[in-house]
């Protein structure tokens, strides 16, 4: 299935009624229409915890980045009331193709469509839905999965194998189908859900988007990939607090800019993309993205001393020397991955992708600042070159010890990774 094709608007504004109170709206560009595309990855998905039911009958819709005129914004996960008895909630999901990220609207159906396979958690692992299931004209809970508080629910049961079976494993809470994200199919199960009869998002959807989109604590730029409000336990709990938050801090001009232009990292991001790309497909030798990593590590670093000598920010004149450097490293990778130096697709080679997979995706969301891949790429080019000189000297293998040693210096690697994404260093706007 072309994941461009068809696109759905998400949430058709004008066809609701639901009055929007205090909030205003003319500006929100609630609703991602057909043929809208988006040049920059969507934030990674934030972690969560889910808010308990508020009473029998509501459904759990798990929160997504969405995109508006302050570029994305995160709307909260939220327990709803389905339109009808017997319908289900497929979730929304952005898609990559032709250069660009494309959002597919969700819908209610008898059936789980297609969702891109993106594990947004709490039931929704990526392949339908765990976390419950109509019986009859009730909604019966999986207690695996949801977050019953204090509210007493008689329609229960508890189905754990369910939930590890449809949960696609995805540690880096990439928020994308295709690209450098999730490389998941829509099954014939899932296309034929596609082509059922749909009702659209509720009233309450629209409002809770329509809040999501003027609460500045909710901006991708402003945030970083964290969220002032990741989840609510209803759509009137939310709209208290991003009122709350529009009279306070309402969302400017300059924020606007800001989001627009918010891409941290994005062309270091993508050479790292490449290398990890190159080295799940045998195009690249650890020899070669050992040569690229360090290229990387020092354009990195470049980046990061000039801005710590320019109060956060690259001068025109910096900007435009590191774009000479990148295209020159874009050339490398280009002939590295071309040339007649291939390998055999194997275990090794695809952590050293994986590593190179989470540093892309730390500079794309901010979390990790050109600094901090500086040395992750450093290291990386360090194993990367160990992996090389031991298969030289060893006929193009790696024995039971090499093997160890490789994979316990890619352990310190990635617990190195996941604290840079973790801890309080992240890139802020406008990028370079």
């Amino acid at each position: 299935m072309s994941i461009l094709s068809g696109f759905r608007t998400l949430l058709v504004a004008a066809a609701m009624t639901a009055p929007m109170l205090t909030l205003p709206v003319a500006h929100a560009q609630i609703a991602i229409g057909i043929g809208v595309s988006v040049h920059v990855a969507p934030p990674a998905l934030p972690v969560y915890a889910q808010p308990a039911l508020p009473a029998p009958g509501y459904l759990w819709t798990p929160g997504y980045w969405s995109y508006g005129e302050a570029g994305y914004y995160w709307v909260p996960g939220v327990w709803v009331r389905p339109p009808s008895v017997g319908v289900l909630w497929t979730p929304g999901y952005w898609g990559f193709a032709g250069g660009a990220y494309g959002w597919h609207g969700g819908y209610w159906g008898p059936h789980i469509g297609f969702y891109g396979g993106v594990n947004y958690g709490f039931g929704y692992g990526g392949v339908g839905f765990a976390g419950g299931e109509w019986r009859g004209g009730a909604f019966a809970y999986n207690s695996a999965v949801a977050n019953f508080g204090s509210v007493h629910v008689t329609n229960v049961y508890e189905n754990r194998t369910i939930v590890t079976q449809n949960t696609v494993v995805n540690n880096e809470h990439v928020s994308f189908n295709g690209g450098a994200g999730i490389q998941a199919q829509a099954s014939a199960t899932e296309l034929q859900a596609a082509n059922e009869q749909h009702i659209q998002p509720t009233a309450n959807q629209v409002q809770h988007q329509n809040f999501a989109a003027q609460d500045r604590s909710q901006l991708a730029s402003v945030n970083h990939g964290t969220p002032g409000t990741p989840a609510a336990s209803n759509v009137n709990a939310y709209h208290q607090v991003a009122q709350q938050h529009a009279q306070s801090q309402p969302i400017s001009a300059a924020d606007r800019t800001a989001g627009q232009n918010y891409h941290p990292n994005e062309r270091e991001a993508n050479q790292d993309q490449r290398i990890a790309n190159g080295l799940r497909s045998g195009q690249m030798t650890s020899g070669e993205a050992a040569h690229a990593e360090r290229t990387q590590s020092n354009i990195d670093q470049q980046v990061h001393n000039d801005r710590a000598a320019n109060g956060g920010k690259l001068t025109g004149q910096e900007r435009q020397q590191i774009n000479g450097e990148q295209n020159a490293a874009s050339r490398q990778i280009y002939n590295e991955k071309h040339n007649a130096n291939t390998v055999k697709p194997n275990a090794v080679d695809n952590r050293e992708a994986n590593q190179q997979q989470r540093t892309a995706n730390g500079l794309r969301s901010g979390q990790m600042t050109s600094g901090e891949a500086a040395k992750t790429n450093s290291n990386q080019a360090k194993t990367a070159q160990q992996v090389h000189n031991d298969r030289t000297a060893n006929g193009g293998a790696l024995n039971a010890q090499q093997k160890k040693q490789v994979n316990k210096e890619q352990n310190k690697n990635s617990k190195q990774i996941h604290n840079e994404k973790h801890n309080d260093k992240t890139t802020k706007p406008p990028a370079k």
